[in-house]
């Protein structure tokens, strides 16, 4: 049996979230509405999180000394990382010591955290499919990978970024030493290390969201959400929709794999789980421990969204990942560099069919960051896709 307790008291369940993004958000308000104490701790001042949480903390979470204090300090029972740039030795030492748990554990954090250790774990150790791939340390290096195997056109990745930061693709000899400089300045805390793949020419690619959960005998289940399919411009999500339809083989192939990898890395949560596929093969691609950006469509297409379903997996409570209704999701992007901005056209982007808007609320513009989604549900993907995008391109953000 499951015990919650009251916020603000003696009794209650404390969730330490490590990333408060627009996804860590999310799960906040899961988790509030289970009665759970939220700690939402970014690397900067009132981030989406940090808005709506019991607790606000802003660290450099990539600092093993400044985490440790602060998870001693605070006494989560749960730390639920969110983002990737975290000192997760730091994490498996504490879980180690009985510390905390950590979701879904401190090794699927570490292993997760880079691409390095996920592919390996996959296409190594597990003898998952995956595309041809050579880590490299320098120019030099990821030039002798291409030249000796990979070939061309390939991808090119630092083992460690975040949606889709420092991604590119190569076409020819012409554009290596632009893809190594780009990855160089998306990285995050280990740079100097790049990921070449070989460019797998697949019909679509899809995020399978995998839910391991308590089953009523006390056993973890793995259950999965429909596939949901997305459009990513530079590595990185502009749309998605779900159901994205697959044959019967190539489903259940993308199931096994992903049962696979969730199972190795353990715990409880939502994954997203990223695969390629051509006909009826299916290729591995990555897999995040935590709600995914593409995922994002859950909100108007399922009863419970993939924040609602990572929520109650962690806490031990049932889960239903059952589609309500088809939908689509379409990015709202900044379009500036401005503290502040605003939004014009939130009025005329609702008067789509089936739409919705979610502002994350970010205390600062990009040009390319993502400031807000809008939903569509609608009683086909396409009508569903349509209406996402108008809704999308009705809202303004200005300076104000």
């Amino acid at each position: 049996m499951t015990t919650l307790g009251t916020p603000l008291s003696p009794t209650a369940t404390r969730v330490m979230l490590l990333g408060s993004g627009e996804l860590g958000k999310e799960v906040l308000i899961a988790l509030q509405r289970l009665g759970v104490e939220t700690i939402a701790v970014d690397r900067y001042e009132n981030a989406p999180g940090q808005q709506v949480a019991h607790h606000a903390r802003t660290i450099a979470m990539s600092d093993p000394a400044q985490l440790k204090a602060l998870i001693e300090a605070e006494k989560p029972q749960l730390v639920v990382p969110e983002i990737e740039a975290i000192a997760t030795p730091m994490l498996q030492q504490l879980e180690e010591a009985g510390t905390v748990r950590v979701i879904p554990t401190a090794r699927a954090a570490r292993l997760t955290m880079d691409r390095e250790g996920i592919r390996r774990l996959a296409a190594e150790t597990l003898g998952l499919p995956t595309s041809p791939y050579a880590f490299c340390d320098s120019l030099a290096e990821l030039q002798t990978a291409i030249d000796g195997g990979i070939g061309y056109p390939c991808i090119v990745k630092p083992v460690m970024s975040s949606s889709g930061k420092g991604q590119s693709k190569i076409d020819g000899p012409a554009d290596v030493q632009k893809a190594w400089d780009y990855a160089m300045a998306g990285g995050r805390v280990s740079h100097g290390r790049v990921i070449v793949e070989g460019f797998i020419d697949f019909d679509y690619e899809i995020t399978l969201l995998t839910v391991r959960a308590l089953a009523a005998g006390g056993a973890v289940q793995t259950q999965f959400c429909e596939p949901i399919g997305h459009v990513q411009v530079s590595g990185d999500y502009v749309e998605s929709w779900q159901p994205h339809p697959m044959s019967p083989v190539a489903l259940e192939k993308a199931q096994r794999i992903a049962q696979a990898v969730t199972a190795d890395l353990g715990g409880q949560g939502l994954f997203g789980v990223e695969l390629f596929v051509k006909g009826e093969a299916v290729w591995f691609s990555e897999v995040s421990p935590r709600p995914h950006d593409t995922g994002m469509v859950t909100m108007t297409t399922q009863w419970q969204n993939e924040f609602e379903l990572h929520a109650r997996a962690i806490l031990g409570l049932p889960v239903d990942t059952t589609l309500k209704s088809p939908g689509a999701s379409a990015v709202i992007y900044g379009g500036m560099d401005a503290q502040g901005i605003v939004f014009d056209g939130v009025d005329h982007a609702l008067q789509v069919p089936g739409s919705d808007v979610r502002l994350f609320g970010k205390p600062e513009s990009f040009v390319k960051r993502r400031m807000g989604v809008a939903l569509a549900r609608a009683g086909d993907v396409e009508t569903a896709r349509r209406n996402a995008k108008e809704a999308a391109s009705r809202v303004k953000p200005r300076a104000a």
